[in-house]
């Protein structure tokens, strides 16, 4: 694997690299707390709504929204679906996942409001070896989100095609062997 990062053989250091848990590591009813929560802003809703081209008055039209059922804006559920699974992954995925199988299940039962924190907790609720791809696995897990008062405002069923240790480890050792010798400088 090339990297314009420093080896731990080059300055003499220990290296601990982040990384999310392997196939093996995964722990069927574990509760899993991802932290620290994430502050969601006016600025995150207009900007994901008019990125991705929702011109959903309930999220950019404070006036309108005002006389709506909830009073104001609300988050774009999309956006709060994006972050709950974005805040498991340094915890559970980085680096170890092969592929996201889906989503499903997903559901806002409670508004989040600009202002709002999000916290995300997993649960895996089912893992198994793949048949099919050995050194794999695939993991199902259930994701809740939930603002600061403690009430639920989303939740997620995903699953992952995931690595074991052994087999990511091997792959990784196969790409370094595939990797082009390095650039020099030719002189003339």
């Amino acid at each position: 694997m090339t990297t314009n990062a420093m080896s731990g053989r080059e300055t003499g250091r220990r290296v601990i690299e982040q990384r999310g848990l392997y196939f093996e590591e995964l722990d069927e009813g574990a509760l899993y707390a991802h932290r620290p929560g994430r502050t969601v802003t006016e600025t995150d809703n207009v900007l994901f709504t008019t990125m991705t081209m929702n011109t959903q008055a309930l999220h950019l039209d404070a006036a309108w929204s005002a006389g709506q059922p909830f009073g104001q804006r609300l988050m774009n559920s999309m956006f709060t679906l994006a972050t709950l699974v974005g805040q498991s992954v340094p915890q559970l995925t980085q680096g170890t996942i092969i592929a996201q199988l889906g989503l499903t299940d997903v559901s806002f039962p409670h508004p989040l409001y600009h202002g709002d924190t999000l916290y995300t907790e997993t649960v895996v609720t089912g893992k198994r070896l793949s048949s099919s791809r050995p050194g794999q696995g695939i993991v199902t897990m259930q994701h809740t989100g939930r603002n600061q008062d403690g009430d639920v405002v989303a939740l997620a069923t995903r699953s992952c095609l995931m690595w074991t240790r052994e087999a990511h480890a091997a792959a990784q050792q196969e790409n370094v062997q595939k990797e082009p010798a390095q650039k020099g400088t030719i002189e003339a």
